[in-house]
């Protein structure tokens, strides 16, 4: 994407809603809305806001697009390719990232109790003796 216009075109384009009812919603002027999609203009925040409430997508895919929000620290750019991808529906992106979130969470979490406490039972390499071993030798000689 060159530009937040480009993307805000392209996700317009995606949702099949004209530019007249793009900026119904959004509550801007059609001019206005064309400006921004050609580039002329550049839009605050409160405006990228309206326009991803009348795309229904989040406003944070927005600014990031726009330069406004950095990508969230340490996620190796993975929302920011995500976001960016022509080739997924807004929903698609918004779905990916939800999974990606929720993998970063669980992998982020300390051990439960529970699975300590496996971990704590597990039989070490001396209590795993053979069968026989378990017995006693089995030369009567041997044993005591």
């Amino acid at each position: 994407m060159n530009s937040i216009g480009d993307y805000i075109r392209q996700q317009r384009e995606q949702a099949k809603i004209s530019l007249r009812q793009l900026a119904e919603q959004a509550g801007v002027s059609n001019p206005y809305l064309s400006q921004v999609e050609r580039g002329l203009r550049k839009p605050s925040a409160e405006i990228l806001q309206q326009i991803a409430k009348g795309l229904r997508i989040s406003a944070e895919a927005l600014y990031v697009q726009a330069g406004i929000l950095e990508d969230r620290p340490g996620d190796s750019g993975v929302r920011a390719a995500l976001l960016t991808d022509p080739h997924l529906t807004e929903r698609q992106k918004q779905v990916l990232i939800e999974i990606y979130e929720s993998f970063r969470r669980e992998s982020q979490k300390p051990p439960t109790a529970e699975v300590i406490a496996v971990v704590r039972d597990r039989p070490t390499p001396a209590d795993a003796a053979s069968p026989a071993e378990a017995n006693g030798p089995a030369d009567p000689e041997d044993r005591p």
